[in-house]
């Protein structure tokens, strides 16, 4: 009996009625007995406390930059950029994010590029300005890694061009053929300072490896022209010049070239309508308002062609040449003071030009200050000492001043150095425009030959300024 009773006890121990003693741990499989409601509750709870909220679509994520900084976290990170330095140095922040030092670089990259174009940019407007001084001294204070570009070496070589300093010129374009040997962008204005060098060789070497590099340029077709106008084969240069017009038919800068090898050709309604072209394509193309003061000038149209040397005056201010061609214009107009001004400005933009120095020589004699114009071409003749003109109108004035022993040895030195006349670094005509109306004009060899046995009055000056001086001096990228 009672062995039935401790039998029937035993379910009870199982049953799930028995709860356990009060102070005992939950067993971890009870929950498994509790009711559905608080199974729910507690795990919802849990799920609360120990998992993260629910992850966005990646179809609604805000795009990010390059930096991985989003465009919401953006005005966190400038704000955060903002902090006083002081609370930093406080111990207050002791760490910066990886994306605020992205941030921070990239900002100071800008910056720093930013700061670079903008003095190219300064440099450019210079240039384009005519402001040749000036780009140059901004281009070459760029850092060294860019100041060695193609470019930037393009920019300064045609500034010095611009200021007629060949030397300097052909030196900053010879150190771009050396690094971008590809490069034809300029070359053109390289092929026009070889020309005013008179370096045949090199010019001819250039040409060839443009022509080679590419034949659809109008560069390397410039560039062949000068080659052959240098050789002096005029018919040659115009073709090619010609060619250049087909490649590109709005390069100014071939009109131009162009227009100049008319002219040494005489052809001057061909030479017209060459420079006209040039205008318009490029009003600003400041050369063909020089060609076309030139052509008027050698018709002797001199007020047409000083409104068309002003006309080109204004668009390059700084140019010492136009200046000089203005002021023979004027002693042509009989405006011999306004003249003497004129090449007076001249000389203070260009103090070393030769051409202007010797104009306002022949201004000085023509004007009978004769002091002053022996005074000017003693200077010219330490810019220029194989210049036969110099020594010629030296003579000139010693034979005004009565002293024929120094007259006579100036004109001798004159006819050693060029006894046919064709060979002068200053290329310029003596006609009768600085004459007296009651004198004619005698040529160098008659001046020579009949000194001693004549006293005829005979005054000349240069005032026919040939083309070449000017020859293509400019470019047309404007």
């Amino acid at each position: 009996m009672s062995g039935f009773v401790c039998f029937s006890t035993t379910p009870q121990v199982l049953s799930p009625t028995i709860t356990s003693p009060p102070n005992a741990l939950p067993r971890r499989s009870s929950r498994l007995f509790t009711s559905d409601s608080s199974t729910t509750k507690e795990n919802s709870k849990k799920l609360k406390m120990k998992f993260p909220p629910k992850i966005p679509n990646r179809k609604t994520k805000s795009k990010t930059n390059k930096g991985g900084i989003t465009q919401p976290n953006i005005n966190d990170s400038l704000e955060i950029t903002k902090l006083d330095s002081s609370i930093i140095s406080e111990g207050k922040i002791s760490t910066i994010t990886p994306q605020i030092q992205a941030f921070n670089l990239q900002k100071a990259a800008a910056e720093g590029l930013m700061s670079l174009l903008r003095e190219m940019g300064k440099g450019y407007l210079a240039l384009c300005s005519y402001n040749c001084k000036e780009a140059i001294n901004i281009l070459s204070h760029l850092p060294s890694h860019h100041y060695s570009t193609g470019w930037v070496l393009c920019q300064i070589g045609r500034a010095y061009f611009e200021l007629s300093e060949y030397m300097q010129a052909e030196r900053v374009f010879s150190e771009v053929r050396r690094i971008e040997n590809y490069r034809v962008e300029g070359m053109e204005i390289y092929s026009t300072t070889l020309w005013h060098l008179q370096k045949d060789v090199a010019l001819s070497v250039l040409s060839k490896d443009l022509t080679d590099m590419d034949k659809n340029s109008p560069e390397a077709w410039c560039a062949a022209g000068n080659c052959f106008s240098l050789q002096r084969e005029h018919d040659i240069a115009i073709k090619f010049f010609q060619r250049a017009i087909q490649v590109d038919p709005n390069y100014a800068y071939a009109y131009t070239l162009l227009g100049h090898e008319f002219v040494l050709t005489e052809e001057l309604d061909k030479a017209l309508a060459c420079f006209r072209n040039a205008i318009r394509v490029n009003p600003r193309h400041y050369n063909a308002w020089y060609g076309l003061g030139m052509i008027y000038y050698k018709q002797e149209k001199f007020s047409l062609a000083e409104m068309h040397f002003q006309k080109a005056l204004d668009i390059n201010p700084q140019s010492s040449v136009l200046l000089c061609h203005i002021g023979v214009v004027q002693h042509a107009l009989k405006k011999s003071e306004k003249a003497l001004d004129t090449l007076n400005k001249a000389i203070v933009i260009d103090p070393k030009n030769p051409l202007c120095k010797f104009h306002r020589a022949s201004v000085l004699f023509a004007n009978e200050k004769y002091k002053s114009a022996l005074q000017e071409l003693e200077e010219l003749k330490q810019i220029v000492p194989k210049e036969s003109l110099v020594y010629f109108l030296i003579g000139k004035v010693y034979k005004k001043l009565g002293q024929t022993h120094l007259a006579l040895m100036n004109f001798s030195w004159a006819m050693d150095l060029d006894p046919k006349g064709a060979n002068n670094q200053i290329k310029e005509a003596i006609d009768k425009r600085y004459l007296p109306d009651d004198e004619e004009p005698i040529t160098q060899e008659e001046q020579i030959s009949e000194y001693l046995g004549t006293d005829e009055s005979q005054e000349s000056s240069m005032t026919d300024a040939d083309d070449t001086q000017l020859h293509a001096a400019e470019s047309d990228e404007f």
